[in-house]
């Protein structure tokens, strides 16, 4: 074969088809010819697939002989993060996030990794990995490492797009913290707090996952997967575990801010009742006088004393300030 392949014409669903040796970029290829490149020595193949058709998956699997029920999962998407071993092939999913109009929208990323080869399928709200192919070919020592040095740099590109998605969350959980404290929480700040730890429990269980697909590729023992690769996984998995720390971090502190919300209503309840409460004792007083000398007595002695009236008036204002006074030193008004 001519070591110097015809660049590729553009296809629907093809962001990229190349293949590297040592490190350097040989040449855009065919993917009916992606096969026969894979087979030479030295030779590794990266195919870059978006929203690929069935037609175009099955032809990428035709070239690597990859297996019919990772080809079927690639196709349906909504899968959990994980890692499947076929005979001569890997099949790896991960979840990827993204900051969409203040919420998270997820996609999929699918890969397929082999001697030789890897193919990488994405679906939904993913970034182009065009900047990680970039900076691969721009480290040709690395690259040199092979297909496990491809992969693990897609991982690490999707765990490392998981940070500025946390940052856009806890912006807004700090403003719920913030809000929170100042006064009680109405009816849309309580489904954004809802819509937020909701958001976060989806994101976790797409991280969760995929360390323990990390922990995997770490032990070495999947195709093309070198020894020399162990602490490169290790540390995309240690990158998990600050995600999975700052979610957890985050859910507990809407939490708390739920309950806050909660326990500050009940105590704008209870003041309000108190209020009530004393309220209605200081209006007690006047109430029952007025109940008494209201009533058609025949014989009331302090109505024929001079300013009688007065001095009911005067006794009734003095009782109704003290128990003003006293009430409000206890708190109550």
């Amino acid at each position: 074969m001519d070591e110097r392949a015809p660049a590729k014409p553009e296809e629907a669903g093809v962001v990229a088809a190349a293949v590297y040796r040592d490190g350097r970029k040989i040449a855009d290829i065919e993917i009916d010819a992606a096969g026969d490149w894979a087979k030479r020595e030295g030779c590794v193949v990266w195919i870059g697939l978006h929203e690929p058709s069935q037609a175009l998956l099955e032809r990428v699997g035709r070239q690597f002989s990859l297996h019919q029920l990772a080809i079927e999962d690639a196709l349906k998407g909504h899968q959990f993060p994980k890692l499947e071993e076929y005979e001569d092939s890997v099949f790896i999913v991960a979840r990827t996030a993204q900051m969409v109009e203040g919420r998270i929208a997820f996609g999929e990323t699918h890969l397929f990794l082999g001697v030789g080869f890897v193919v990488s399928v994405r679906h939904g709200a993913s970034s182009s990995y065009a900047h990680v192919r970039e900076r691969c070919e721009q480290r040709a020592e690395r690259l040199s490492e092979g297909e496990d040095f491809i992969i693990y740099a897609i991982l690490d590109f999707i765990v490392d797009n998981y940070f500025p998605v946390l940052d856009a969350i806890n912006d807004q959980v700090e403003d719920i913290e913030d809000h929170v404290l100042s006064t009680t929480m109405g009816k849309l700040e309580i489904e954004q707090l809802y819509s937020l730890r909701r958001d976060l429990l989806h994101l976790r269980n797409a991280v969760t996952p995929l360390s323990d697909v990390c922990r995997r590729l770490e032990r070495s023992d999947v195709v093309a997967i070198d020894r020399e690769m162990r602490p490169d996984f290790r540390d995309v998995r240690d990158h998990l575990r600050r995600v999975q720390e700052r979610i957890d971090t985050m859910r507990e502190t809407l939490a708390f801010a739920f309950e806050s919300s909660l326990m500050n209503a009940q105590m704008q309840q209870t003041d309000i009742s108190r209020r009530l409460a004393a309220w209605a004792a200081i209006l007690a007083v006047p109430t029952a006088i007025a109940g008494i000398y209201g009533m058609n007595f025949k014989y009331m002695p302090e109505l024929d004393w001079e300013y009688g009236y007065y001095v009911v008036l005067t006794m009734t204002a003095a009782i109704c300030a003290y128990l003003y006074y006293r009430l409000r030193r206890a708190g109550w008004l």
